[in-house]
């Protein structure tokens, strides 16, 4: 069956408006696609102001209650993308990271993706609900919250994106795509409709902040395409954006999740 996953970053989510502009993408997307799941990061600042808040309290909080404490944010915005859901007449559920199955290494704070048993999420998906899941956390092997790092939401995307064996990963930011530099900071940066994996790498790790390099050379591992989009002008007539690709396509064969093992092997 058709599958693909959406990713919604802080900036499209930003105010509880916003809620209503991204569930009308994700209905115009879903018109396409047998099934959808949806991640999405905490709203705008939330994440800072959370950390902000843990600072107040403590100048170096532990780490396992700060990842605690910040897991909220993306907590708060897939419940309300869920009600905006509903509010338009389409049946949806929302997941934490946890319950996603999404299980990590014991690093709080930056840990790493270890193995996806997306075993909730592929019931909801055979009752036809679009499934929502809160970004950048997941669950160690020990039982604990834990949360990816900085750009943890991409690679949340990615990782359930090989799980689900889905055609592809899409991004929506508020730019067109991949462009050479900031477009807002150089109008005349140059934009790139088609990219390599390589090169996004290269593009990523010169500064550009569109896609976390983890998720980039995660989906290069295994061969998933990336698509960006602008969740600002994104209509049925304008969805080109970037495509990261290979000439390859996935097999879904021998899954690698960043330095783990693969996922046949976490029972």
């Amino acid at each position: 069956m058709q599958t693909l996953i959406m990713k919604f970053g802080g900036a499209s989510v930003a105010t509880p408006a916003s809620f209503q502009r991204v569930a009308e993408i994700i209905l115009n997307r879903a018109s396409d696609f047998k099934r959808v799941v949806v991640v999405v990061s905490a709203m705008g600042d939330t994440t800072n102001q959370l950390i902000q808040l843990a600072k107040e309290v403590h100048p170096s909080p532990p780490k396992r209650e700060l990842d605690m404490l910040v897991s909220v944010g993306e907590r708060i915005s897939i419940s309300l993308l869920a009600m905006a859901l509903a509010l338009k007449g389409k049946e949806a559920i929302s997941f934490t990271g946890s319950q996603s199955g999404i299980i990590t290494s014991d690093d709080h704070t930056e840990a790493r993706i270890l193995a996806v048993k997306p075993h909730r999420i592929l019931s909801q998906l055979e009752k036809n609900k679009i499934v929502i899941v809160a970004g950048f956390q997941g669950v160690s092997l020990s039982g604990e919250i834990t949360t990816l790092g900085r750009g943890g939401s991409d690679t949340s995307a990615v990782a359930l994106g090989i799980a689900l064996k889905a055609e592809k990963v899409e991004f929506f930011k508020d730019v067109e795509g991949v462009y050479s530099e900031d477009p807002k900071k150089n109008p005349d940066a140059v934009f790139y409709p088609v990219l390599s994996y390589d090169r996004a790498l290269e593009i990523m790790y010169s500064g550009s902040k569109v896609l976390h390099p983890r998720a980039v050379f995660l989906a290069k591992k295994n061969f998933i395409p990336l698509h960006v989009l602008s969740f600002k002008n994104f209509n049925i007539s304008n969805k080109d954006g970037t495509l990261i690709q290979s000439s390859c396509k996935s097999t879904f064969e021998n899954v690698s999740y960043e330095e783990g093992e693969s996922h046949d092997n976490f029972e």
